[in-house]
This record gives structure tokens, C-alpha cells and sequence, in this order.
């Protein structure tokens, strides 16, 4: 199951869930105030250090001030 991400608007909290692709489309219940919450657009982004396919441009590769994923805060074990 993907995982979604979503923001209350009425106490502005962020949550994600597991849910099934049939329900991608359907706000969520926030789990602070029960409040009807819409999806967020999810960014994905993935590189290599590799050459050839996949391969970041350099500007691109330097963000995040970390060595993997997120800056540093996956869980990859870099």
C-alpha cells in the first residue's frame, strides 16, 4: 500500500497514512482533530552516485547538506 501524506487545515497538523490505491482520491480523518484533511502532493526524488542512468546532476546531487536520501535522514545506514 502507498503511503499518502495529508494536512489539517483546521488545527494544521501533517499525518501520513497507509491506504489502499482505491482510496488515494478520499481525505482523511486527522488524527488530532477528526477533521475532514485533503491529500498533499508528494514530491518523490532518488539518486545515484553512480555514472549513467539515474545519475543526479551535480547541482541537484549536493542538496540536502547530508550524504544519502534526505539530507542524512534515512535510514540507509550512510
Amino acid at each position: 500500500m502507498p503511503l499518502y501524506e495529508y494536512h489539517c487545515q483546521r488545527c494544521t497538523s501533517s499525518f501520513e497514512l497507509l491506504r489502499p490505491m482505491s482510496e488515494s482520491k478520499q481525505e482523511a480523518d486527522c488524527p488530532r482533530c477528526e477533521a475532514p484533511a485533503p491529500r498533499l502532493l508528494s514530491v518523490f526524488a532518488a539518486y545515484t552516485t553512480g555514472s549513467g542512468v539515474g545519475e543526479a546532476p551535480s547541482a541537484v546531487a549536493g542538496m540536502g547538506g547530508g550524504s544519502c536520501c534526505a539530507g542524512g535522514a534515512c535510514a540507509c545506514g550512510h
